[in-house]
């Protein structure tokens, strides 16, 4: 009799479990239906705090008592030569490309460019004119004396675009050595809950001991984030000034990022690494390169003091014989 009881106690509680598994089965089916979606919520949320960071952003960089200016007014002479020549239509986009590479922004620095251009051959020019025929009075044929006055004013033409190329090769390689530990200092302000603002004004201002160059280029793309509509337009702004591929790269993870809302920190961990393995590579093609630049000034320097040394006790000892 205790095991008919028991078989029918395990009979209910098997019943029991079944109907509160049925039970559990249909809440889980049918949870979704019952719980709000709040993804359009959040991407309200995160559109409005953006448009509220940027507010913020514009009202501190209004607020600044201290007003920096990364554009220069265009000297009057400049621009009088540009006005009297009629420049103004000859500058193209690849020039003022390279000279917001070089770090000239605005209408001063083009209007400069395009003047000195044509007051650098004419300077040259006379001023080798006045040397050759007025002060060494070279006494070669006219031809030559001519020919010497020509290459002055070649050398004033190709010296404006040479100083700018070169002015932009130094300022690529501040902010390529300086740039992956911007990233490792981006990465880490990522992490810490920063938002994509907040982080690059902060490495801006870490990073200005290492390389003044990367700072501006930083500082200059927070406050075009803040005003321009378009921050993709920002982030394309700063990949044109800086024109390295590993500031490429970066760019595009943060267009992505902003664009489709995906991780950033493990994006900018693989950046910072390759960009760091680009910054060794450089270095050991540098090592690579050096013997053979030392080959020519141990020829001419080392090895004629070092058969001085050897002949030398020779001679001394045949002279005395």
């Amino acid at each position: 009799m205790d095991i008919g009881l028991l078989a029918d106690n395990l009979e209910i509680l098997i019943a029991l479990l079944a109907g509160v598994a049925v039970v559990a089965a249909i809440f889980v089916v049918s949870w979704p239906y019952f719980v709000r979606d709040h993804l359009t919520e959040r991407m309200v949320q995160v559109t409005n705090e953006n448009e509220r960071i940027r507010v913020r952003e514009r009202n501190r960089l209004n607020a600044s008592t201290k007003q920096i200016s990364l554009r220069s007014e265009p000297k009057r002479l400049y621009k009088l030569i540009v006005d009297r020549l009629n420049l103004a239509g000859t500058e193209d986009s690849e020039t003022v490309r390279m000279l917001r590479m070089a770090g000239y922004r605005g209408e001063g620095p083009i209007i400069a460019y395009l003047a000195i251009r044509q007051l650098a051959p004419l300077g040259m020019m006379v001023l080798a004119a006045l040397y050759v025929f007025v002060i060494l009075r070279l006494d070669y044929p006219l031809f030559v004396n001519l020919g010497i006055v020509m290459a002055a004013a070649a050398l004033g033409y190709y010296a404006p675009p040479l100083y700018v190329k070169n002015k932009i090769t130094n300022r690529q390689s501040s902010i390529r050595g300086s740039w992956p530990d911007a990233l490792d200092l981006l990465l880490i302000c990522v992490e810490s809950g920063m938002g994509i603002e907040g982080a690059l004004r902060k490495v801006s201002t870490e990073i200005g001991t290492q390389s003044v160059e990367l700072a501006e280029e930083l500082a200059l793309t927070t406050a075009e984030l803040s005003y321009l509509q378009d921050r993709r337009k920002a982030y394309e702004n700063f990949a044109a000034r800086t024109g390295l591929d590993g500031v490429k790269g970066v760019v595009t993870s943060l267009i992505q990022s902003e664009k489709y809302g995906t991780a950033l920190s493990q994006s900018l961990r693989v950046q910072a690494q390759e960009n760091r393995d680009m910054r060794m590579n450089e270095a050991e093609k540098k090592a690579a390169a050096l013997p053979p630049k030392l080959t020519v000034p141990m020829i001419v320097f080392f090895l004629p003091v070092l058969f001085a040394v050897i002949i030398t006790p020779a001679v001394i000892q045949m002279m005395r014989v």
